[in-house]
Order: C-alpha cells, then structure tokens, then sequence
C-alpha cells in the first residue's frame, strides 16, 4: 500500500538519482564518488583481520609448550559451535575433504553429485578413492546447487552428494537432505565458505553425515591455514582420523576396528599446525559478531543499489542467516541495466568503487576430468551447464566492509546511483 511516507522517500530518491546525472562520471573527467582516503578505504575492507587477541594467543602458546593441546580444545570447541558430535582438525581444508573422502568408505566406481561451480577440493581428492563426479548445475539465482538438475543427472550408482555453499550463502540444506532420503544418499557437506550461516537455526556443517571447513586466510574463520572435518558417528570420525593421523588411534576405545593403526596410520600426516589452532579458537570466539557485521553492512549497501535496473544480489530465505565470503557477489543483468558489465565496471572504478568481475572455476571445463587415466571410470563431462555460465556471466565482485562504515556504503551507493544515472550516454560508449 502507497503511503505519504514511501511517495515522500520515492520522491527523495527520484530527486536524489535527478541530481546524480548532473554530476559527469569520474571516467569521463567528473569528480569521483568514492573520497573516504584510500588509507580508510583499505583498512574497513582488510582481510583477514588479526587482533592483538590473536598475536597473544600465538605468542602464549610458543611459550607455553604445551603445543598439541591446542588441537583437541579446537576440536570440543568446534563440537559446541556447531552441535555435530565428532570433529577432526586437519592442517587445511582439501585434507579434511580427503580424508572424509576416505572416511565414507565408498566402493571403487561409486558416483557422487558435485557441483561444478566449486574449487577443485571439492572434487578432484575424490579419484585417490576410485569416487567419481557427476556434475550438477547451480541455481543462478543463488548460485549453489540446482538439486532439479541434481535430479536429472542422478545414476543408479550415485551413493552420495556435496552441496557447497556458496559464496557464504547456505544450500537449501532441508530440501537437500529430503532429496538425498528419497536416493539414498549420504549428503557431505563443503561449508568451507560458510562458517557460522545458518538455516532454520542449525548450522552450516551440522545438515549432513560428514562435513568440513577451512580456515585458510581469505575464509570466514580465518586461522592462516588449517581445515576441520565433522562427522555424525564415531566410526567416520575414527576412519578419517586414522588416515591424516598415525598418532592418535592408540586413545581410540578399546573395540574400535582402527585401534590396530596406531603408530602408522594410512600414510599420510594432516595435523593441524599447533598455531593455527590456537589462531582458529581465538577467531571462533568472534565469529558470530563478525559475520553478523559483515552481512550488516552488505545489506545496507545492497538494500540500495539493488533498487538500480539489472541489479540484484543472490536470493534469500526468511529462515536463512548467511554469511559472506571473500566479496559481496551481485549479478548484472545488461539487457536490462542498458549497458555492459565491462562499461559498467571501468564507471565504477573510476568512481573509486572497487568493483570487478567475478569468474569462478567451473571444474567440468577443466582437463583432469576428461582424461580416463585419472579415474576409475571416465566421469561424464557435459558441454555446459548454464546455470555456472550466466553466473560468471553476470557476477561482479565488491569489497566486504569489515568495520562500521556508514559513510563508505553512502559513497558506493551514490557512485552506483551516479553511474545509472549515466546509462544512456554508458549504452553508447
């Protein structure tokens, strides 16, 4: 319903974007939106972000020699955040993705939905276990896993899926394990984007059988380096601790089958580094306050420029809390904006927006996947899968603000008001 009060701010806001055409763009000689110095501008935007909290965890464990007692209090810490009962601290995320790889015993041959628009970790430790991809699209909407074409490319000798959530924004995780209930099918989670987003209350990391995060330094939980794998029974946990950890089967219960490993292991050695633990407890502790800042600030600034023809930003739910992950991803639209992504983002970095285009890896274009050596059967490999291909299409990147900065979000703001303002002199250029 139309009210005084939306009819004033709508007039305000038509008066406001009137003013912005006036001003010439920054591209083309005009004064530039963006004057917060480049000093404060670099700072509200930093990541990761090191307080003296963290240094003196560091430096008191270094002192401390009691090193290694760091890995176990990570792990119980993790188990109360997240709810999961078991939890293995490796030394990054793609070793926590082996290892759960490793832990869910699946026959050579056996095919596991993934989504193409993810990092190679996801994916490519699968084969060490004679698992192969099956390769689903993304919602462009959302940009994470389309289970309607999950639904389509599903084989009888599919036996498990990885959801990745991305961008910080969670999986329909609900609808996700319904769909792996009716299949059969063990739902592992990739929440190495998504530390601490929840749905429905529960947390990213707590939807499936087996779970990981990482913790490297453009992550939400930034530790430098370091990763942690989360299991829903005993038996994976133990399996997946056997095999990065020759030194910790000896404390397993007396009639666990993986007792007999200690001292050996399976070969290799993915021990978290004793710092980085103590990074990651201290980084866990502010979690909850910096995503809560960060998606903040990203929905004031988005709340607004998304007002602007050709923009919007990935759909939600009412029932989600997302976090955000390396940048705020929105998705363009040229048809309707009236000119190009290229146009539009030479305009905004003149205007001082750090602003840039936002491909990410699409892992069926790449040549491990097509080449039968590397496989215990060939994955299949589709052409394309559109939903990956009009979200790099589409996608550009801004900085995450990190620090309160109302004056920064106004700026971006108008420099993106400024710059549509300017569409019909951008449609020609």
């Amino acid at each position: 319903m139309s009210t005084r009060r939306t009819f004033l701010h709508a007039s305000a806001a038509s008066a406001a974007f009137a003013a912005r055409k006036l001003e010439p763009l920054a591209v083309n000689g005009g004064s530039k939106s963006i004057t917060v110095p480049a000093a404060r501008h670099g700072a509200i935007t930093k990541w990761p972000r090191y307080e003296a909290a963290d240094k003196q965890a560091v430096l008191d464990l270094m002192e401390s020699n009691r090193y290694y007692q760091e890995i176990p209090l990570l792990e119980k810490e993790t188990i109360a955040y997240t709810g999961m009962p078991f939890a293995k601290a490796h030394n990054n995320g793609t070793n926590a993705l082996m290892s759960l790889f490793f832990a869910i015993d699946l026959p050579p041959g056996s095919e596991i939905l993934v989504p193409s628009y993810t990092a190679s970790a996801t994916i490519v430790p699968m084969r060490f276990f004679g698992l192969v991809p099956v390769f689903v699209d993304i919602d462009p909407r959302t940009a994470c896993f389309d289970l309607a074409h999950a639904a389509k490319v599903i084989t009888p000798r599919c036996r498990a899926m990885v959801p990745m959530h991305s961008w910080g924004r969670p999986c329909d995780m609900d609808d996700i394990a319904a769909f792996a209930k009716q299949h059969g099918l063990l739902v592992l989670e990739d929440a190495a984007q998504a530390q601490g987003a929840t749905l429905q209350g529960k947390q990213m990391g707590a939807w499936g059988t087996a779970s990981i995060f990482s913790y490297q330094t453009s992550k939400v939980l930034p530790a430098i380096e370091g990763g942690m794998g989360l299991y829903q029974t005993r038996e994976l946990f133990e399996r997946a601790t056997a095999f990065g950890n020759y030194d910790l089967p000896a404390a397993f219960p007396a009639g666990s089958q993986y007792r007999k490993y200690h001292d050996t292991g399976f070969g290799p050695k993915f021990r978290i580094h004793p710092l980085a633990a103590a990074i990651a407890r201290r980084q866990l502790t502010v979690l909850d306050k910096r995503n809560t800042l960060v998606r903040e600030q990203t929905a004031k600034l988005n709340a607004r420029i998304t007002q602007l023809p050709g923009l919007s930003a990935q759909t939600g739910r009412k029932d989600m809390a997302r976090v955000h992950w390396a940048s705020n991803i929105l998705f363009f639209d040229a048809a309707k904006a009236g000119f190009s992504k290229e146009t539009m983002v030479k305009a905004l970095s003149a205007e001082g927006v750090r602003a840039g285009a936002a491909p990410y890896p699409e892992q069926h274009q790449f040549a491990i996947y097509r080449e039968a050596q590397w496989w215990h059967h060939a994955p299949v490999v589709p052409e394309v899968l559109p939903g990956c291909a009009q979200v790099n299409k589409s996608a550009i990147r801004l900085p995450l603000f990190a620090e309160q900065a109302p004056d920064l979000i106004d700026q971006y703001a108008a420099a993106f008001e400024k710059v549509w303002a300017h569409r019909d002199g951008l449609s020609k250029a």
